[in-house]
C-alpha cells in the first residue's frame, strides 16, 4: 500500500502546473476566435451600411432630373451636375466618402462608398481598421401605367 501511495504522490508532483499551462493556451485561443468573430461581424455590418448608404445616395441623385428635357417630353434623364451634387450631399450627411457616376444616356446612376471599420480586437495584432466598400445604383423610370 505504501508503494502505491509513493507512486501516486510522485506522479502528482510531476504533473503539477500542467493544467494551468493548458488553460492559458486554450483561453488565448478562445479569445482570438471570439475577437475574429466580433471584428468579422463588425466589418460585415459596416459593409451592409456602406451598401445602404450607396443605394440611398444613388436614389437621391436620381431625383435630380434634367427639367428642360423632362418638361418638353423629349427624355427623362438626370442632370449630371445636379445628380453629382445630390449624391455628394447625401454622402456628406451620412459622414462617408464616395464617388458617383452617371451613364452616357443619363438614366443609370452608380455610387461607390469608401469607409473604414475600426477594429476592436484585431487592434491588438496591429490591424487598427479595415477598409469597407459599398456599391449602389439606381435607374430612372417613368410612366403612368408601366415603367419605361
Amino acid at each position: 500500500m505504501r508503494d502505491v501511495r509513493t507512486w501516486w504522490s510522485g506522479r502528482l508532483q510531476k504533473d503539477r502546473g500542467g493544467i494551468a499551462v493548458y488553460t492559458a493556451i486554450v483561453t488565448v485561443a478562445l479569445l482570438a476566435i471570439i475577437g475574429l468573430a466580433i471584428d468579422g461581424s463588425g466589418k460585415l455590418r459596416a459593409t451592409k451600411r456602406a451598401d445602404a448608404v450607396a443605394m440611398e445616395a444613388a436614389r437621391a441623385a436620381g431625383q435630380a432630373i434634367d427639367p428642360a428635357a423632362a418638361v418638353t417630353g423629349t427624355a427623362v434623364r438626370a442632370d449630371p451636375a445636379a445628380a453629382q451634387a445630390a449624391a455628394q450631399a447625401y454622402l456628406a450627411r451620412a459622414s462617408t466618402q464616395g464617388s458617383a457616376a452617371l451613364s452616357a444616356d443619363g438614366t443609370r446612376l452608380t455610387v461607390t462608398v469608401h469607409d473604414t471599420y475600426p477594429t476592436k480586437f484585431l487592434a491588438i495584432a496591429g490591424i487598427g481598421s479595415m477598409d469597407v466598400t459599398g456599391h449602389g445604383s439606381a435607374r430612372l423610370l417613368y410612366g403612368t401605367t408601366q415603367p419605361q
